[in-house]
């Protein structure tokens, strides 16, 4: 039995240690410098192992040769070429030491950038922390100005930080602030309809944040409160108390309001494109100019609504309720309208209300609708509606002004269960 040559041996016993250091790193050693030990350890024996490898059987594969010289052959070498393969041994030996060193110092040097990157990671978190509280302790003050600084504060941390968690967490935080002061006192001698300025504040930064999630005001209280013209994209209003409220140009694009009170709301000219309004109350509301294309009013209460020139191109107004709206002018076009209501019957739990008539009381509990019909509701106005590609299947059309059947059947859809 052959004996093993003593580089066999050292090489066996290096790849040895290198698996045991690669497990250590992996498995067996904490966070913390001795992992980082481990790991370098294992990289220098694997690096070492490569380069025994290469310049000892790997050149002697290269060279054609497949066994070391034997002890014959090396008696009958001339003294000049002893000396040569000498040398040549000793050139190859520091060659491979100077790449050893070449390689273990920039893994150590990789391994120093990586851990003063981890090092100052932890350090701006824990700074963001630091600000994080600070902010939260300033929207505790009685003082509207220091609890702006907060919200700002929230803002640019959430700018300035690269993890979701965080912008998360700061958009909960101010979605809760709105919902908990969202009738605070306006300014004094300004209207009273406006919000208070650090409410304001905060509904423009939920407005213009990235949103990983969807802000959640649901339930929140805003009625008879003046939104106008803020961007409220992308929001989840749900369950919402948004009646009598002035919101004029309004950007609502892609917001959730299911089931949300816009009783009497005045949304003239307001974005609601892509919107989700299913079975959401919009009774009086004022929709003129509005843009709603793509949006899901399904199911939706629109007894009385001015839609006069609004755009619902594509919209689900499926089962909506529409009768006494006015539609002038609206675009219909590829809109769903199966089963929706726009001909001439009663309402469950409407008062009877012109538009011009004062803004009424509200009621203690607006959520409650009496179960039984106190009004009869005029059929909708459709003069000059555009309803090409429109789908009127099993709609109630009976009575509709400034629509006839010819005309319907012409441009939309229609079926056999389509009332004219």
């Amino acid at each position: 039995m052959q004996r093993p040559k003593m580089s066999e041996v050292v090489a066996t016993v290096l790849a040895l240690g290198v698996l045991g250091a690669t497990w250590s790193a992996v498995q067996w050693a904490p966070a913390g410098p001795i992992r980082w030990l481990s790991a370098g350890c294992a990289v220098v024996g694997a690096a070492t192992l490569m380069l025994w490898g290469l310049l000892i059987p790997g050149a002697r594969l290269l060279a054609g040769e497949r066994a070391e010289l034997t002890s014959r052959e090396r008696a009958r070498l001339k003294p000049v070429e002893r000396v040569e393969a000498v040398n040549n041994a000793r050139q190859a030996l520091m060659q491979s030491v100077t790449g050893l060193v070449v390689i273990v110092g920039a893994i150590f040097t990789a391994g120093g950038l990586l851990y003063t990157a981890r090092t100052l990671d932890v350090t701006q978190q824990g700074q963001l922390t630091d600000r994080y509280t600070r902010a939260i302790e300033q929207l505790g003050s009685s003082k509207p100005e220091v609890r702006m600084g907060g919200i700002y504060a929230l803002e640019r941390m959430m700018n300035d930080s690269d993890r979701s968690e965080d912008t998360r967490t700061i958009l909960e935080v101010l979605a809760a602030y709105v919902r908990s002061h969202a009738q605070d006192a306006a300014p004094p001698g300004v209207d009273k309809t406006r919000l208070a300025v650090d409410v304001q504040s905060a509904l423009t930064v939920l407005g213009r944040a990235r949103h990983p999630v969807m802000p959640d005001l649901q339930g929140v209280d805003f009625h008879r409160k003046n939104l106008s013209f803020v961007n409220l994209s992308g929001i989840s209003f749900s369950d919402a108390d948004l009646r009598w409220t002035k919101m004029v140009g309004v950007n609502l694009s892609k917001a959730r309001m299911v089931r949300t009170h816009l009783t009497g709301a005045d949304l003239a000219g307001a974005t609601l494109s892509g919107a989700y309004l299913a079975n959401t109350t919009l009774i009086y509301a004022d929709l003129t100019r509005a843009n709603m294309s793509d949006a899901n009013l399904y199911g939706t209460q629109l007894v009385e609504a001015d839609m006069r020139g609004a755009n619902l191109a594509r919209a689900n107004l499926s089962h909506a309720s529409l009768c006494g709206a006015t539609l002038s002018s609206a675009n219909l076009t590829d809109a769903l309208l199966i089963e929706a209501d726009l001909g001439v019957g009663f309402v469950r739990g409407i008062e009877r209300l012109s538009r011009n008539d004062k803004v009424p009381p509200l009621p203690a509990s607006p959520l409650e609708i009496p179960d039984h019909p106190i009004a009869k509701c005029s059929s909708a106005w459709m003069d000059d509606a555009i309803l090409r590609g429109a789908d009127l299947s099993g709609a109630n059309l009976h009575g509709v002004q400034g629509l006839t059947e010819e005309a319907a059947r012409k441009v939309a859809r229609v079926d056999k269960d389509t009332q004219f």
